[in-house]
């Protein structure tokens, strides 16, 4: 695309969350600045926050287990929120979900609890921006720039990540969509090299 100014350009520290509405036509880059840092996100249809990201009709449709140039990103009603028209690391997760303070003692013991977690970003935004959004609409999320391959088993590796310092992915908006990010605050696990840094989003309205 080109580049002309962005109306929105924000980069948010790790740990911390971003929620906007991204009007039809719009495109969202969300840039790496440092590399391999894991940027949870969660889309709704924004007239209808029940319509949300379904990660089970994104990947039967486009057969295959990762995210990537030419994804769309489909709501429950089978029809995209978001297409990936732009990919500059290559592949994105979305079995893996939203790290939370109950996931890290089981993957990483009790003395994980008290660590900030995505889900606590991702209910935080949710309560601020109110308009009846809670934690029961928490569910299947993206992580942009994480690396959690497939094992032969049919089980899931969170490996060493991936991306680059400057890397970044861009989304186009099928319909007013309603965007929530927590910029992953993960110690525990080697995809953004255990050190989570800042990213950079901008935001383009529809020409």
């Amino acid at each position: 695309m080109s580049e002309r100014a962005a109306a929105v350009d924000v980069e948010l520290g790790a740990g911390d969350g971003w929620t906007y509405e991204l009007p039809a036509g719009a495109l969202l880059r969300i840039v790496d600045l440092h590399g391999n840092q894991a940027v949870d996100t969660l889309f709704f249809d924004a007239h209808d926050y029940a319509n949300r990201y379904s990660a089970v009709d994104t990947l039967r449709e486009q057969g295959s287990a990762y995210l990537g140039l030419g994804s769309q990103l489909l709501a429950l009603d089978g029809e995209p929120l978001v297409s990936i028209v732009a990919d500059t690391c290559g592949r994105h997760d979305t079995l893996g979900g939203a790290c939370s303070q109950e996931s890290n003692v089981v993957r990483y013991g009790e003395h994980t609890r008290d660590m900030h977690a995505c889900r606590n970003t991702f209910l935080a935004q949710a309560l601020a921006w109110g308009r009846g959004l809670d934690k029961r609409d928490l569910s299947a999320n993206v992580n942009f720039f994480m690396n959690v391959p497939l094992t032969p088993e049919g089980g899931l590796h969170f490996a060493d990540g991936i991306s680059a310092p400057g890397r970044y992915v861009e989304l186009s908006a099928e319909r007013d969509t309603l965007v929530l990010i927590s910029n992953c605050p993960q110690l525990n696990n080697p995809c953004n090299g255990y050190d989570p840094t800042p990213v950079r989003l901008l935001v383009w309205d529809a020409p």
